[in-house]
């Protein structure tokens, strides 16, 4: 295995920040123009998936804003950096966030 697999396996802050914390709350729960700081990811995430959001720049640190939603909820507009990318409600509830202040 890779140092980067290795690293994504942890899918938490090497500050020690804990994912399971009653104040940390999921991307599925933020509301329109909501912010939040990503915290890191669910245990119940596979590797090649944690792989895959870090590779869309969804990495523990990163601030993401919810944009809108589809009209039946799903999926869901997420502005990360400079751009947007959409995601599933199954998919954004696997990524922990804390509200950025």
């Amino acid at each position: 295995m890779s140092s980067v697999s290795d690293r994504m396996s942890r899918r938490r802050l090497a500050s020690g920040a804990e994912v399971d914390t009653p104040a940390t709350v999921t991307l599925a729960d933020l509301e329109r123009g909501q912010r939040a700081r990503v915290v890191g990811y669910g245990d119940e995430v596979a590797g090649s998936t944690a792989r895959r959001f870090f590779d869309l720049g969804i990495v523990p640190g990163i601030e993401v804003t919810m944009v809108r939603r589809a009209p039946l909820r799903d999926p869901v507009v997420f502005r990360v950096g400079d751009y947007e990318i959409a995601l599933r409600a199954a998919q954004s509830r696997c990524i922990h966030v804390e509200p950025a202040s």
